[in-house]
């Protein structure tokens, strides 16, 4: 179970590795553009605010080179473009028409790049556009490299752009940016990890204990310990449905052992009592205890006790070939279960006439068809009937009773004699059972009869029944009707129409 129990958690956690792995490759690339595309966003939208707040500057409309270039170099809109240089963190250099730097955010006396020019092509490529986002050094005006927005001073009205504002940022700070997200990505991501983990390891442990528990009730099976039962917790899931067809198996193994063990112990008792009779009888007159004119007698009871023993083979026998058989659903046929009434009764009426038994037979006017195996149940009938005739009183009435309900036929047999102690009937159908009245009556019995009767009918989905009252016994078991059944024709026309031939 330890490796059942680590192969879980190691595939667990490969698993969580393997997720984790994928989505930070994905957000590795799709960060950076997000934060960049971002960034870009926030400066165009600077520059944008910028060019507007220029604008405002001039209030007398006057839009020529030279008032132009005097309100740009102004020190209002140096303090324009120093507090939102502080606000956003950007470098910004402003222009004019031309391309000629004439004002940026540096303090005043510190700027390098007034009195610089964009080249012809940027300021052709904005005057086409409108706005420009590019990565460069503005055509040397930077000494680094830059990430860079541009956008037109246009006042509108169908005249062209009076400058342009240029928005720069190191690109160093937009990684930093980048990076800032990454490592929180990865902090929140590997503490997400470790709790992924730490409860696949719980929840594996305790996967790992029912199927710890099965593993040593397995070991205890193997040394013939029926008795282990796995705990079993509240829940449906697969894993408590497995607890429960563990212990509905444990307990089906106990049942089949203490079965087996009764089998075994009823079988050796069977046996043992008439081969005791036979041994001590034959050796009685080997030795010449028994005297000679009452061997026939001995040899006699030798000669019982060795045909009980080959009943009880042959019951065995018939048990075994039923449960090999009973559900061979190509042996079964439609037949007519009045008939073989009847053939089976047959067979008891010299026994019946010995005791003196009056047979009632109460059977429908009508053939009535069932569809079973025919030789199981002449086996059933001929079990029930043997009981009948032999535990039924000396010039009693056997009755055999058929009638159909519910599409379905019963058949009874009841007699009249000793009643079947109550606590003997749910075990009436056990092997080798015997109840007190039959063990005083029965002396060749082995207790298979019934419970081949009951065998035979379980294969058949079939029921069986036992009621026992005042010295009434009665067993009624079922049968399935035949899907199609014979025209309803009267066993008395039957007679007439053969009576004519």
């Amino acid at each position: 179970m330890k490796s059942i129990y680590f192969r879980n958690f190691t595939s667990t956690a490969a698993m969580v590795l393997m997720s984790f792995l994928m989505i930070g490759i994905a957000f590795v690339f799709l960060g950076r553009d997000f934060i960049i595309s971002s960034h870009r966003d926030d400066m165009e939208e600077s520059a944008d605010v910028v060019s507007l707040m220029v604008l405002t500057k001039f209030e007398d409309g006057v839009y020529s080179q030279e008032n132009v270039r005097t309100i740009l170099r102004g020190a209002e809109v140096r303090i324009l473009l120093n507090g939102t240089s502080l606000l956003s963190g950007n470098d910004i250099l402003v222009t004019d028409s031309e391309g000629l730097v004439v004002s940026c955010c540096d303090a005043p006396g510190t700027c390098t790049h007034i009195g610089l020019s964009v080249s012809e092509a940027t300021i052709s490529q904005l005057r086409s556009g409108g706005t420009l986002s590019t990565a460069g050094n503005l055509d040397g005006i930077y000494s680094s490299m830059k990430y860079i927005v541009a956008d037109a001073i246009d006042p509108g009205g169908g005249q062209k752009p009076i400058g342009y504002v240029f928005m720069s940022s190191d690109s160093s700070s937009i990684i930093g940016a980048w990076q800032a997200f990454v490592w929180v990505f990865f902090a929140v991501a590997l503490a997400v990890m470790f709790l992924a983990l730490i409860m696949s390891l719980v929840a594996s442990k305790k996967m790992a204990e029912p199927l710890d528990e099965m593993a040593a009730a397995a070991r205890k099976f193997a040394h013939g310990d029926f008795s282990v039962r796995v705990k079993q917790d509240a829940g449906t899931d697969e894993i408590a449905s497995l607890t429960s067809s563990f212990n509905n198996m444990a307990d089906s193994l106990e049942r089949s052992e203490q079965m087996r063990n009764e089998f075994i112990a009823n079988v050796s008792h069977e046996l043992k009592t008439p081969m005791t009779t036979i041994a001590g009888f034959a050796d009685g007159i080997l030795d010449g205890t028994i005297p000679k004119d009452q061997e026939e007698k001995y040899l006699t009871t030798i000669a019982d006790e060795t045909r009980r023993l080959a009943r009880l083979v042959r019951q065995m026998l018939d048990l075994s070939r039923m449960q090999s058989k009973g559900v061979d659903l190509s042996r079964r046929r439609d037949f007519d279960v009045n008939e073989l009434i009847i053939s089976t009764l047959l067979s008891f009426e010299a026994r019946a006439e010995e005791k003196g038994l009056d047979v009632d037979l109460q059977l429908p006017e009508v053939h009535m068809l069932v569809t079973a195996d025919p030789d199981a149940i002449t086996q059933v009938l001929y079990n029930l009937l043997d009981n009948a005739v032999k535990f039924a009183e000396v010039n009693s009435v056997l009755t055999v009773s058929l009638w159909k309900e519910n599409g379905k036929a019963y058949v009874s047999v009841k007699d009249r004699g000793a009643t079947i102690p109550p606590d003997d009937l749910p075990m009436i159908f056990d092997r080798f059972h015997k109840s007190d009245r039959s063990r005083s009556l029965d002396r060749d019995g082995v207790g298979l009869g019934l419970y081949l009767v009951k065998s035979i009918l379980d294969a058949h989905n079939e029921d069986i029944a036992v009621t026992s009252r005042d010295g009434v016994t009665e067993f009624v078991f079922t049968l399935r009707l035949a899907s199609k059944q014979k025209p309803e024709k009267s066993r008395e026309q039957e007679g007439r129409k053969k009576s004519k031939k």
